[in-house]
Protein backbone atom coordinates (compact mmCIF):
# COMPACT_ATOMS: atom_id res chain seq x y z
CA UNK A 1 0.00 0.00 0.00
CA UNK A 2 1.32 3.44 -0.78
CA UNK A 3 -0.36 5.09 2.16
CA UNK A 4 2.28 7.72 3.91
CA UNK A 5 2.40 7.34 7.70
CA UNK A 6 3.62 11.39 7.42
CA UNK A 7 0.60 12.45 5.80
CA UNK A 8 -2.62 13.56 7.16
CA UNK A 9 -5.56 12.31 5.76
CA UNK A 10 -9.12 14.74 5.87
CA UNK A 11 -12.01 13.21 4.25
CA UNK A 12 -13.71 16.35 2.94
CA UNK A 13 -12.06 16.79 -0.96
CA UNK A 14 -11.34 20.00 -2.10
CA UNK A 15 -13.82 21.02 -5.67
CA UNK A 16 -14.65 23.48 -7.46
CA UNK A 17 -10.68 24.82 -7.13
CA UNK A 18 -8.06 25.74 -8.73
CA UNK A 19 -5.01 24.46 -7.49
CA UNK A 20 -1.81 25.07 -8.48
CA UNK A 21 1.31 22.67 -7.66
CA UNK A 22 4.64 23.29 -7.68
CA UNK A 23 6.33 20.15 -8.08
CA UNK A 24 10.22 19.19 -7.24
CA UNK A 25 12.15 16.35 -8.69
CA UNK A 26 16.18 15.51 -7.12
CA UNK A 27 15.90 11.88 -7.22
CA UNK A 28 19.29 10.92 -8.95
CA UNK A 29 20.85 13.20 -11.63
CA UNK A 30 18.10 15.13 -13.10
CA UNK A 31 17.02 18.82 -11.16
CA UNK A 32 13.59 19.19 -12.42
CA UNK A 33 10.52 21.64 -11.58
CA UNK A 34 7.31 21.46 -13.15
CA UNK A 35 3.58 23.38 -12.34
CA UNK A 36 0.36 21.83 -12.40
CA UNK A 37 -2.68 23.60 -13.07
CA UNK A 38 -5.27 20.95 -11.56
CA UNK A 39 -3.99 17.85 -13.27
CA UNK A 40 -2.98 19.82 -16.24
CA UNK A 41 1.37 20.31 -16.95
CA UNK A 42 1.87 23.94 -17.93
CA UNK A 43 5.14 23.75 -17.17
CA UNK A 44 8.41 21.14 -16.72
CA UNK A 45 11.54 22.07 -17.14
CA UNK A 46 14.41 19.49 -16.44
CA UNK A 47 18.21 20.21 -16.36
CA UNK A 48 20.35 17.04 -17.05
CA UNK A 49 23.69 16.86 -15.48
CA UNK A 50 26.29 16.27 -18.18
CA UNK A 51 29.09 15.84 -15.63
CA UNK A 52 28.80 12.15 -14.79
CA UNK A 53 29.36 11.09 -18.58
CA UNK A 54 33.20 11.16 -17.82
CA UNK A 55 32.65 8.77 -15.10
CA UNK A 56 30.69 6.08 -16.86
CA UNK A 57 27.76 6.59 -14.00
CA UNK A 58 26.44 8.86 -11.64
CA UNK A 59 28.77 10.07 -8.87
CA UNK A 60 26.29 11.25 -5.77
CA UNK A 61 28.15 13.51 -4.35
CA UNK A 62 28.59 15.32 -7.91
CA UNK A 63 25.28 14.78 -8.66
CA UNK A 64 23.97 16.77 -5.15
CA UNK A 65 26.28 19.35 -5.86
CA UNK A 66 25.07 20.13 -9.11
CA UNK A 67 21.47 19.80 -7.79
CA UNK A 68 22.38 22.90 -5.28
CA UNK A 69 23.63 24.62 -8.60
CA UNK A 70 20.56 23.98 -10.64
CA UNK A 71 17.32 24.03 -8.40
CA UNK A 72 16.45 27.68 -8.06
CA UNK A 73 17.40 28.57 -11.42
CA UNK A 74 15.13 25.85 -12.92
CA UNK A 75 12.05 26.62 -10.36
CA UNK A 76 12.73 30.26 -11.41
CA UNK A 77 12.21 29.00 -15.06
CA UNK A 78 9.34 26.89 -14.47
CA UNK A 79 7.71 29.58 -12.56
CA UNK A 80 8.70 31.92 -15.54
CA UNK A 81 7.11 29.48 -18.25
CA UNK A 82 4.16 28.19 -16.66
CA UNK A 83 3.25 32.49 -16.33
CA UNK A 84 2.13 32.57 -12.58
CA UNK A 85 3.68 34.47 -9.37
CA UNK A 86 4.83 31.91 -6.86
CA UNK A 87 2.32 33.72 -4.71
CA UNK A 88 -0.34 32.38 -6.42
CA UNK A 89 0.86 27.91 -5.87
CA UNK A 90 -1.51 26.39 -3.56
CA UNK A 91 1.30 23.77 -2.69
CA UNK A 92 4.70 22.29 -3.25
CA UNK A 93 5.15 18.83 -4.01
CA UNK A 94 8.72 16.92 -3.52
CA UNK A 95 10.14 13.51 -4.00
CA UNK A 96 10.80 12.29 -0.82
CA UNK A 97 12.37 8.97 -2.19
CA UNK A 98 13.81 6.29 -3.02
CA UNK A 99 16.56 7.75 -4.86
CA UNK A 100 20.42 8.91 -3.59
CA UNK A 101 20.40 10.35 -0.01
CA UNK A 102 22.36 13.66 -1.33
CA UNK A 103 20.32 14.72 -4.20
CA UNK A 104 16.94 14.13 -2.19
CA UNK A 105 17.91 16.17 0.45
CA UNK A 106 18.39 19.14 -1.82
CA UNK A 107 15.15 19.18 -3.31
CA UNK A 108 13.51 18.46 0.65
CA UNK A 109 15.05 20.97 1.97
CA UNK A 110 14.34 23.09 -1.25
CA UNK A 111 10.70 22.50 -0.50
CA UNK A 112 10.23 22.57 2.74
CA UNK A 113 11.79 25.91 2.80
CA UNK A 114 10.02 27.28 0.16
CA UNK A 115 6.49 26.06 1.86
CA UNK A 116 7.04 27.78 4.67
CA UNK A 117 8.11 31.03 3.62
CA UNK A 118 5.32 31.33 1.11
CA UNK A 119 3.26 29.31 4.21
CA UNK A 120 1.34 26.80 2.33
CA UNK A 121 0.93 22.89 2.86
CA UNK A 122 4.00 20.33 1.96
CA UNK A 123 3.53 17.60 0.01
CA UNK A 124 5.53 14.16 -0.11
CA UNK A 125 5.57 12.21 -2.99
CA UNK A 126 6.89 8.63 -3.34
CA UNK A 127 9.10 8.55 -6.74
CA UNK A 128 8.02 5.26 -7.83
CA UNK A 129 4.09 6.19 -7.69
CA UNK A 130 5.06 8.85 -9.58
CA UNK A 131 6.00 6.93 -12.48
CA UNK A 132 2.53 5.02 -12.40
CA UNK A 133 0.31 7.96 -11.69
CA UNK A 134 2.02 10.03 -14.56
CA UNK A 135 -0.75 8.21 -16.74
CA UNK A 136 -3.43 10.55 -14.71
CA UNK A 137 -1.54 13.54 -16.37
CA UNK A 138 -4.13 15.81 -18.56
CA UNK A 139 -3.24 14.85 -22.37
CA UNK A 140 -5.22 15.51 -24.98
CA UNK A 141 -5.55 11.86 -26.84
CA UNK A 142 -4.29 10.27 -23.59
CA UNK A 143 -6.91 7.64 -22.39
CA UNK A 144 -6.52 7.04 -18.96
CA UNK A 145 -6.30 3.84 -17.13
CA UNK A 146 -9.23 2.69 -15.28
CA UNK A 147 -8.90 0.72 -12.03
CA UNK A 148 -8.03 -1.64 -11.01
CA UNK A 149 -4.89 -1.97 -13.50
CA UNK A 150 -1.41 -3.35 -13.22
CA UNK A 151 1.83 -1.20 -13.53
CA UNK A 152 5.41 -2.37 -14.71
CA UNK A 153 7.67 0.49 -13.62
CA UNK A 154 11.24 0.12 -14.87
CA UNK A 155 13.84 1.96 -14.60
CA UNK A 156 17.72 2.01 -14.00
CA UNK A 157 16.93 1.40 -9.45
CA UNK A 158 13.60 -0.65 -9.86
CA UNK A 159 11.88 -3.22 -11.51
CA UNK A 160 8.45 -4.06 -10.70
CA UNK A 161 5.01 -5.33 -11.38
CA UNK A 162 2.08 -3.13 -9.35
CA UNK A 163 -1.54 -3.41 -8.58
CA UNK A 164 -3.48 -0.55 -8.63
CA UNK A 165 -6.14 -0.24 -6.65
CA UNK A 166 -6.55 3.15 -6.49
CA UNK A 167 -4.53 6.50 -6.97
CA UNK A 168 -3.05 5.95 -3.10
CA UNK A 169 -4.06 1.60 -2.88
CA UNK A 170 -0.83 -0.11 -4.55
CA UNK A 171 1.07 -3.67 -4.15
CA UNK A 172 3.80 -5.15 -5.13
CA UNK A 173 2.97 -8.38 -6.82
CA UNK A 174 6.81 -8.99 -8.32
CA UNK A 175 10.49 -7.22 -8.40
CA UNK A 176 13.65 -7.29 -8.53
CA UNK A 177 15.76 -9.48 -6.37
CA UNK A 178 19.54 -8.40 -7.65
CA UNK A 179 19.75 -5.83 -9.93
CA UNK A 180 16.74 -3.27 -12.46
CA UNK A 181 16.29 -3.90 -15.66
CA UNK A 182 18.22 -0.26 -15.98
CA UNK A 183 20.85 -1.40 -14.81
CA UNK A 184 21.26 -4.44 -16.64
CA UNK A 185 21.09 -2.34 -20.34
CA UNK A 186 23.69 0.34 -18.87
CA UNK A 187 26.04 -2.29 -17.98
CA UNK A 188 26.24 -4.23 -20.81
CA UNK A 189 26.35 -1.13 -22.77
CA UNK A 190 29.58 -0.55 -20.86
CA UNK A 191 30.70 -4.18 -21.60
CA UNK A 192 30.45 -3.49 -24.83
CA UNK A 193 32.41 0.14 -24.92
CA UNK A 194 30.02 2.24 -24.99
CA UNK A 195 29.43 5.56 -23.19
CA UNK A 196 27.35 6.57 -20.00
CA UNK A 197 24.19 6.24 -20.41
CA UNK A 198 24.04 3.10 -22.74
CA UNK A 199 20.34 1.89 -22.45
CA UNK A 200 19.77 4.44 -25.52
CA UNK A 201 22.57 3.57 -27.20
CA UNK A 202 21.80 -0.16 -26.83
CA UNK A 203 17.98 0.17 -28.01
CA UNK A 204 19.51 2.90 -31.27
CA UNK A 205 22.04 -0.09 -32.03
CA UNK A 206 19.43 -3.26 -31.64
CA UNK A 207 16.82 -1.14 -34.10
CA UNK A 208 19.49 -2.52 -36.70
CA UNK A 209 20.78 -6.10 -35.43
CA UNK A 210 19.34 -9.28 -35.48
CA UNK A 211 17.80 -10.58 -31.62
CA UNK A 212 18.04 -13.87 -32.72
CA UNK A 213 21.48 -13.75 -33.51
CA UNK A 214 23.42 -15.39 -30.19
CA UNK A 215 20.77 -16.17 -27.72
CA UNK A 216 21.43 -15.27 -23.55
CA UNK A 217 19.76 -17.38 -21.07
CA UNK A 218 16.82 -16.37 -19.07
CA UNK A 219 16.70 -16.47 -15.53
CA UNK A 220 14.64 -18.72 -13.70
CA UNK A 221 12.81 -16.99 -11.20
CA UNK A 222 9.74 -18.25 -9.31
CA UNK A 223 6.71 -15.97 -9.19
CA UNK A 224 6.65 -12.51 -10.02
CA UNK A 225 9.78 -11.77 -9.27
CA UNK A 226 12.57 -10.54 -11.81
CA UNK A 227 16.60 -11.23 -11.76
CA UNK A 228 19.09 -9.56 -14.02
CA UNK A 229 22.32 -10.44 -12.21
CA UNK A 230 22.95 -13.59 -14.30
CA UNK A 231 22.40 -11.79 -17.45
CA UNK A 232 24.66 -9.48 -16.94
CA UNK A 233 27.59 -12.39 -16.14
CA UNK A 234 27.14 -14.45 -19.10
CA UNK A 235 27.25 -11.05 -22.04
CA UNK A 236 30.22 -10.14 -20.19
CA UNK A 237 31.61 -14.03 -20.22
CA UNK A 238 30.21 -13.96 -24.13
CA UNK A 239 32.17 -10.77 -24.76
CA UNK A 240 35.25 -11.89 -23.06
CA UNK A 241 35.11 -15.53 -24.98
CA UNK A 242 34.50 -14.13 -28.55
CA UNK A 243 37.11 -11.07 -27.96
CA UNK A 244 40.07 -13.92 -27.42
CA UNK A 245 39.74 -15.39 -30.72
CA UNK A 246 38.22 -12.18 -32.26
CA UNK A 247 39.52 -8.69 -30.92
CA UNK A 248 36.99 -7.04 -33.98
CA UNK A 249 34.30 -9.06 -32.66
CA UNK A 250 32.07 -6.15 -30.38
CA UNK A 251 32.82 -3.50 -33.02
CA UNK A 252 32.05 -5.93 -36.33
CA UNK A 253 28.91 -7.52 -34.36
CA UNK A 254 27.36 -4.56 -32.92
CA UNK A 255 23.82 -4.16 -34.14
CA UNK A 256 23.42 -7.72 -33.43
CA UNK A 257 24.64 -7.92 -29.99
CA UNK A 258 22.44 -5.16 -29.11
CA UNK A 259 19.77 -6.59 -30.48
CA UNK A 260 20.61 -9.88 -28.81
CA UNK A 261 20.64 -8.13 -25.42
CA UNK A 262 17.14 -5.91 -25.93
CA UNK A 263 15.52 -9.07 -26.87
CA UNK A 264 16.28 -11.09 -23.77
CA UNK A 265 15.61 -8.36 -21.36
CA UNK A 266 12.38 -7.48 -23.08
CA UNK A 267 11.13 -11.61 -23.08
CA UNK A 268 12.03 -11.53 -19.40
CA UNK A 269 9.68 -9.13 -19.10
CA UNK A 270 6.55 -9.70 -20.91
CA UNK A 271 6.93 -13.27 -19.89
CA UNK A 272 6.22 -12.13 -16.08
CA UNK A 273 3.86 -9.08 -17.29
CA UNK A 274 2.01 -12.11 -19.06
CA UNK A 275 1.96 -14.34 -16.09
CA UNK A 276 0.64 -11.59 -13.60
CA UNK A 277 -2.40 -10.95 -16.17
CA UNK A 278 -3.23 -14.62 -15.84
CA UNK A 279 -2.87 -14.55 -12.10
CA UNK A 280 -4.56 -11.61 -11.52
CA UNK A 281 -7.22 -11.10 -14.60
CA UNK A 282 -6.50 -7.65 -14.92
CA UNK A 283 -6.05 -6.70 -18.62
CA UNK A 284 -5.10 -3.39 -18.24
CA UNK A 285 -1.45 -2.79 -18.52
CA UNK A 286 0.89 0.51 -18.08
CA UNK A 287 4.26 1.04 -17.62
CA UNK A 288 6.33 3.58 -16.29
CA UNK A 289 9.84 4.36 -15.51
CA UNK A 290 13.12 5.28 -17.69
CA UNK A 291 13.35 2.09 -19.58
CA UNK A 292 9.64 2.54 -20.51
CA UNK A 293 11.63 4.71 -23.43
CA UNK A 294 12.75 1.70 -25.08
CA UNK A 295 11.43 1.40 -28.07
CA UNK A 296 11.59 -2.32 -27.99
CA UNK A 297 9.68 -2.26 -24.80
CA UNK A 298 6.99 -0.10 -26.29
CA UNK A 299 7.17 -2.64 -29.24
CA UNK A 300 6.45 -5.26 -26.99
CA UNK A 301 3.25 -4.10 -24.93
CA UNK A 302 1.51 -2.38 -28.10
CA UNK A 303 1.57 -6.49 -29.62
CA UNK A 304 0.85 -7.54 -26.65
CA UNK A 305 -2.37 -5.55 -26.86
CA UNK A 306 -3.33 -6.56 -30.33
CA UNK A 307 -2.40 -10.78 -29.31
CA UNK A 308 -3.93 -10.90 -25.94
CA UNK A 309 -6.81 -8.38 -26.02
CA UNK A 310 -4.73 -6.02 -23.68
CA UNK A 311 -5.22 -2.66 -23.02
CA UNK A 312 -1.84 -0.68 -22.50
CA UNK A 313 -1.19 2.59 -21.54
CA UNK A 314 2.34 3.39 -21.94
CA UNK A 315 3.53 7.61 -21.25
CA UNK A 316 4.67 10.29 -23.64
CA UNK A 317 8.55 9.93 -23.38
CA UNK A 318 8.84 13.25 -21.63
CA UNK A 319 7.37 11.65 -18.60
CA UNK A 320 9.17 8.46 -18.53
CA UNK A 321 12.61 9.80 -17.70
CA UNK A 322 12.89 11.49 -14.25
CA UNK A 323 11.09 14.56 -13.88
CA UNK A 324 8.66 16.98 -12.03
CA UNK A 325 5.20 16.46 -13.72
CA UNK A 326 4.86 13.41 -12.61
CA UNK A 327 5.79 14.45 -8.83
CA UNK A 328 3.11 16.98 -9.48
CA UNK A 329 0.42 14.64 -10.30
CA UNK A 330 0.49 13.02 -7.43
CA UNK A 331 0.58 16.30 -5.76
CA UNK A 332 -2.51 17.55 -7.33
CA UNK A 333 -4.41 14.47 -6.03
CA UNK A 334 -3.12 14.38 -2.46
CA UNK A 335 -3.59 17.99 -2.29
CA UNK A 336 -7.92 17.29 -2.91
CA UNK A 337 -7.40 15.09 0.13
CA UNK A 338 -5.12 17.30 1.73
CA UNK A 339 -2.75 14.71 2.82
CA UNK A 340 -0.11 17.26 3.59
CA UNK A 341 3.33 16.59 5.89
CA UNK A 342 4.37 18.10 7.91
CA UNK A 343 7.63 20.23 8.31
CA UNK A 344 9.50 18.02 10.34
CA UNK A 345 9.27 15.24 7.15
CA UNK A 346 12.82 13.68 5.90
CA UNK A 347 13.92 12.05 2.59
CA UNK A 348 14.25 8.68 2.67
CA UNK A 349 16.79 6.74 0.41
CA UNK A 350 14.92 3.54 0.56
CA UNK A 351 10.90 4.44 0.33
CA UNK A 352 9.19 0.46 0.96
CA UNK A 353 5.62 0.30 -0.26
CA UNK A 354 3.58 -0.97 2.29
Amino acid sequence: MFYLCTSIFIPNLVEKETIYILAIESSCDDTSAAVLRNDKVISNVVSTQKIHEEYGGVVPELASRAHQQNIVPVVHQALLRANIDKKQLSAIAFTRGPGLMGSLLVGTSFAKSLALGLDIPLIDVNHMQAHILAHFIAEEKNTKPEFPFLAMTISGGHTQIVRVNDFFDMEILGETLDDAVGEAFDKSAKILGLPYPGGPLVDKFAQLGNPKKFPFPKPKVDGLNFSFSGLKTSILYFIQRETKTNPNFKEENLNDICASIQYTIINILMDKLKKAVKETGIRRVAIGGGVSANSGIRSALKNAEKKYGWSTYIPKFEYCTDNAAMIGIVGYHKYKQKAFASQDITAKARYIIQ
